[in-house]
């Protein structure tokens, strides 16, 4: 292995490895030398403080992966070698600079192709590719919410929403993903307060339940989380204004250990779920995913994707250290 980075990390990560992983690296007695797979991450300072706990370093460097950060003042070219980079920054020169990387270094799995990631940066394009799905069996449905895109002028919006046919009442969110913020409007004079540009959603009564779906290459994990609770005919007469709330749930709010109503708790089907995941999977052209996922309350099998987020919190998904450093070697064996 050259590179005098990674060279570095790796003497530091064999530093930190207990004697019997040693034996292993260095392929001493009977056992066979383990493969260092070199991972290279350009991420936040939030996403790395989120992301990269000390468990799964620990648990990574047991296994033989190294963790390289990305000095993103040198060229990448410049940099590693790696087997996979890891990355979730935005902007164009990074993306400029990531597929100038991937043609130099096609050996090189890059987590994710940015013009795939760029698709889920608008939520009109977000939500296309479930919608051009289709999926429906005999034990359920997935579809999208109604949904109609305002680029500008907010006093246009109350005859916009009429005309397309759009139900009070309506989640406003920003156009462009950067934010998990949301808006509810239950009246439509209130509607020409909201401000663009955005994407309005019909809110469907769901029970309060909301299920995150995390998806790390060709592995499902299915969380219950607490959302806005469901609104009847007398609370949507009796209620006005345009109420904001930070997002639609959070890991605080979680509902896998609640006492729920059986038909609200239940989880959707395991193979429609892997059946969806797998579709995005192609269309989309991701590997790192999560998709919010809500049962319209009174049937048991209308579920609607109200979400897709790219790199998801991953943290707060249980024995993520496994899934994730089992996946990145799955990968660097394929090689």
């Amino acid at each position: 292995m050259t590179g005098q980075s990674v060279a570095a990390a790796v003497a530091e990560e064999e530093e930190q490895v207990a004697a019997p992983e040693k034996l292993l690296a260095a392929g001493v007695g009977c056992f066979p030398a383990m493969k260092v797979v070199v991972v290279g991450y350009a991420l936040t300072s939030k996403k790395v403080k989120s992301f990269l706990q000390p468990n799964f370093q620990r648990l990574a460097r047991k296994k033989g992966i190294v963790l390289v950060a990305i000095d993103q003042s040198r060229a990448l070219t410049d940099q590693g070698p790696f087997d996979i980079v890891l990355h979730k920054l935005s902007g164009k020169e990074w993306r400029r600079v990531l597929e100038d990387y991937r043609d130099a270094h096609p050996e090189v799995t890059v987590l994710d192709p940015p013009d795939a990631i760029q698709q889920l940066h608008n939520r009109q394009s977000m939500l296309q590719a479930v919608a051009n799905l289709n999926l429906s069996g005999p034990c359920g449905t997935f579809g999208v919410p109604k949904q109609l895109v305002i680029e500008k002028d907010p006093s246009s919006i109350p005859v916009a929403v009429k005309k397309f046919g759009l139900k009070l009442p309506i989640v406003a969110k920003p156009f462009i993903a950067k934010s998990h913020k949301i808006s509810l409007t239950y009246d439509e004079v209130s509607l020409k307060n909201l401000e663009p540009p955005l994407v309005l959603q019909e809110f469907i009564n769901h029970g309060g339940v909301l299920f995150k779906v995390f998806i790390v290459g060709e592995t499902i994990k299915v969380l219950r989380r607490f959302s806005l609770p469901d609104i009847n005919k007398r609370e949507l007469s009796s209620n006005s204004g345009v109420h904001h709330f930070p997002r639609v749930s959070c890991a605080a709010a979680s509902a896998d250990e609640a006492d729920l109503d059986p038909h609200i708790a239940e989880l959707p089907p395991r193979h429609l779920l892997e059946s969806l995941a797998e579709e995005l999977r192609r269309r989309l052209g991701l590997r790192l995913f999560n998709l919010d996922i809500i049962r319209e309350h009174g049937t048991k099998d209308h579920y609607y994707v109200i979400d897709i987020n790219y790199f998801p919190g991953y943290g707060k998904m249980p024995e993520y250290e496994h899934i994730f450093t089992d996946f990145l070697l799955s990968l660097a064996h394929r090689k």
